[in-house]
């Protein structure tokens, strides 16, 4: 096995969500995990704490790229264009790996319980750190909170529908992304 190679997080990542879909989260374990990405079980466990912290893998990153690109939007711009410089910050972070492994990846959540739950909690920590950073700007807590909520459903319509697209199709995540936002935007305006 070889002794650290740079892309450790995502072959483990990889491997899991493929055993996940092969004989089911419950079934499967750390060392299969491992010894399909490769390395070895201990480490598995300098990158993650354990099986169910994979679905969660670069969700630090993602909600940190959110609020910065939430804190560096225009000073004048309302909490929905914040949420949309958000949205294109973080969508930077996802390329062809990603959009590559989004379909397994959803059928493996698809089929667990366990894994649909974290996947819920990965929506609700985003939502907190685009909450935080619109507070931040000075929005009201709750438009910040309506505000981030819209932009999580944004960022998960829009990265179905990127992962969904043909591979010819070009445009990047954050097209999709912030076309889901105006989509969400224009629904709210119809509620009355």
């Amino acid at each position: 096995m070889a002794r650290w190679q740079p892309d450790t997080p995502q072959r483990l990542v990889v491997a899991a969500v493929d055993l996940f879909i092969e004989q089911g989260y419950d079934a499967t374990t750390v060392a299969q995990i491992a010894e399909r990405a490769g390395v070895t079980k201990s480490t598995f466990f300098r990158h993650f704490s354990d099986k169910r912290e994979l679905l969660v893998a670069g969700q630090e990153t993602l909600s940190r790229l959110l609020a910065e690109g939430i804190a560096e939007a225009p000073a004048d711009a309302s909490p929905l264009q914040a949420v949309a410089a958000g949205l294109e910050r973080a969508s930077t972070a996802l390329g062809p790996a990603s959009r590559e492994l989004a379909p397994r990846l959803k059928a493996a959540v698809a089929a667990s319980t366990e894994l649909q739950e974290r996947d819920a909690l990965k929506s609700v920590g985003l939502a907190a750190a685009m909450t935080a950073a619109l507070v931040a700007r000075g929005v009201p807590d709750p438009t910040a909170h309506l505000a981030a909520e819209l932009g999580v459903l944004a960022f998960k319509r829009g990265y179905a529908q990127w992962s969904e697209s043909d591979r010819d199709d070009a445009r990047g995540l954050a097209h999709h992304a912030l076309a889901a936002l105006q989509d969400l935007r224009a629904a709210t305006a119809s509620l009355g």
